[in-house]
């Protein structure tokens, strides 16, 4: 299984750099900026445990990947460029090639089934961070980061299961889940919380505000 990481930034720099670290073939589509960066130094990944330097492969745009049928695709955008990603994909990758929306929100599993026809999603438990050209940052551990699965709309299958083996050996906790949609869900009304966390305080999370907002 090669892994295509769409998004070279903080969560997609993360997981693409622990997998290989890890031994898998990535593959990271990234910004021009990005791609120089890494082609050139090698991309930084830092976190509270370790800091270390890794070679991966990074390309500019799908156009520029040899597809093979045991590549998996994870998109780690945000969701107001995941269209555009999805229609350079189109124009290139396998009709079948898995699609995995490694992102917030509900609405990226609904776009990629309109052009592919394996869609999954990951609900997002990863503290990561993207300031400089090159560097990305964990800042969890002993775990990077909890990536649960699942088949969109519903359901798991073999790639659920088989990703879910290799990201629990890159660092990473995830398990299969057949309702990841709710998990999802779970996730974006939790997240409702972060603004008012951050004007007001923690306590903030609990407020009539918070409640109204959900």
């Amino acid at each position: 299984m090669r892994f295509i990481v769409f998004g070279a930034g903080a969560v997609g720099g993360v997981i693409g750099g622990r997998l290989t670290q890890h031994g898998h073939d990535v593959v990271l589509i990234g910004r021009p900026e990005q791609c120089r960066t890494v082609t050139e130094r090698g991309l930084t990944i830092e976190s509270p445990d370790s800091t270390s330097t890794i070679d991966v492969k990074i390309v500019e745009s799908p156009k520029d990947i040899q597809w093979t049928p045991d590549d998996v695709v994870f998109l780690t955008m945000k969701t107001q460029d995941t269209l555009v990603a999805l229609q350079g994909l189109a124009a290139v990758a396998p009709l079948y090639v898995p699609i995995v929306c490694v992102q917030n929100a509900v609405e990226n599993e609904r776009l990629a089934q309109r052009w592919f026809q394996r869609v999954y999603g990951i609900c997002v438990m990863c503290p990561t961070e993207f300031l400089v050209s090159g560097v990305v940052r964990a800042w969890s551990s002993p775990v990077t980061g909890i990536l649960d699965i699942g088949r969109y709309p519903s359901g798991t299958d073999k790639v659920t299961n088989n990703i879910a083996s290799i990201l629990r050996t890159s660092a990473f906790h995830s398990e299969p889940r057949g309702d990841i949609m709710r998990w999802k869900y779970g996730k974006l009304l939790m997240n409702l919380g972060n603004a008012a966390e951050a004007l007001c305080g923690p306590s903030a999370r609990s407020s009539p505000i918070t409640a109204m907002a959900r």
